[in-house]
C-alpha cells in the first residue's frame, strides 16, 4: 500500500499529535519537510518519538523506512520512460516479452478488481446513469484516446456526453457551462499534467463532481475527487499499459446501461434506426 493509503487506514488509531504529521505524509508539496527526523518534527510541531510512533503503527521499523518508502513511491511516479525500460531490458533471459507481458497485463487486471470499491463505483455510475446530468471527459497525453473511446461508448447508451479538448485554448467556452449538475471524468497518469489538476480545481469550485481514473500511485487531483479509481499500468515498455483503464470503462459502460436500461434500450434502437437512414454499414 502507499503510504497515505496506510495513513488513511491507520487514522483512527492516531493521538492527537501523530494527526498534525498527516499533512506532511500526503501532501507532495510538503515532502521537502522529510528531510530529517527532526525537521519532520519541528514543521509538524510534535517531538521526534512521536514521529517513530507514527512510523511503527504505519508497519515500518523507523522513520528511515518511511522516509525510504515515501522517496521509492515518488520516483516510480515521476519515472520517465528510459528508465521505465531499463529493468525489462536487463532480463534478457527472460522470457519472450509476449509472454512477459500478458502476464504483467493479468497481474495489473487482477490488482485493478482486487483494490476496486464496488460501494464508489455503483456511486459513481449512479451518476453516470442520471440523463439530466451531463458528461465531460478528458484525458492527458498519454489517456486522451481512453478518455475519446469512452465518451464514444458512453454515449451510445446516454445522451449529453462531451469529450473535452486536450488542449487548453480550447477550454474557456466549455468550462464556463460547467455547473453542480455537471459530471467531469477524468484521466491522470504519471507523470501527472499540471493543467489535469487546475481544471479539477477550477471544476470543483464550480460544483462539478469529478470521477477520477488514475494509476497505481495516485494523481494530485485525488485529493479533490469524488469518486476515484486507480488501475494498475506498470508494464515492460518505456509506456505505462491502459489495458486496465479500458477494463473500468468498459465495466462503467455495462453498468450505466444496466442502471438505465430501458431509456438506454430506446436511444440503441433509435442509433440503429439513424445508422439505416444513412447507410453508414
Amino acid at each position: 500500500m502507499l503510504v497515505r493509503d496506510l495513513v488513511e487506514k491507520h487514522r483512527a488509531e492516531f493521538t492527537t499529535a501523530e494527526r498534525r504529521l498527516i499533512p506532511f505524509l500526503k501532501d507532495d508539496s510538503l515532502v521537502i519537510e522529510l528531510q530529517s527526523i527532526t525537521k519532520l518534527a519541528e514543521a509538524a510541531e510534535v517531538s521526534t518519538p512521536t514521529v517513530i510512533r507514527l512510523a511503527r503503527k504505519l508497519g515500518f521499523d523507523g522513520f528511515p523506512a518511511l522516509q525510504g518508502a515515501i522517496r521509492a513511491e515518488l520516483a516510480e511516479r515521476i519515472k520517465q520512460p528510459l528508465a521505465k525500460l531499463e529493468a525489462p531490458m536487463a532480463e534478457s533471459g527472460a522470457d519472450h516479452l509476449i509472454n512477459r507481458f500478458a502476464e504483467k497485463v493479468v497481474q495489473n487486471l487482477g490488482q485493478t478488481i482486487g483494490q476496486l470499491n464496488l460501494v464508489d463505483f455503483d456511486a459513481a455510475a449512479t451518476l453516470l446513469s442520471s440523463f439530466d446530468r451531463p458528461v465531460y471527459l478528458i484525458g492527458g497525453r498519454i489517456t486522451q484516446p481512453v478518455a475519446a473511446y469512452f465518451a464514444n461508448q458512453l454515449a451510445n447508451v446516454r445522451p449529453r456526453v462531451t469529450l473535452m479538448s486536450s488542449s487548453r485554448s480550447a477550454w474557456p467556452q466549455t468550462v464556463m457551462d460547467l455547473d453542480d449538475r455537471t459530471v467531469l471524468i477524468i484521466f491522470d497518469i504519471r507523470r501527472y499534467e499540471k493543467k489535469m489538476e487546475r481544471l479539477a480545481e477550477f471544476a470543483v469550485s464550480q460544483g462539478v463532481q469529478i470521477i477520477l481514473l488514475t494509476d497505481q500511485w495516485g494523481s494530485p487531483i485525488e485529493k479533490i475527487a469524488h469518486h476515484c479509481f486507480r488501475a494498475m499500468v506498470e508494464a515492460p515498455s518505456s509506456w505505462d499499459s491502459t489495458l486496465a483503464l479500458n477494463f473500468l470503462v468498459e465495466t462503467f459502460v455495462a453498468q450505466v446501461q444496466r442502471e438505465a436500461a430501458d431509456a438506454s434500450a430506446e436511444r440503441i434502437r433509435r442509433m440503429e434506426h439513424v445508422i439505416g437512414a444513412t447507410e453508414i454499414f
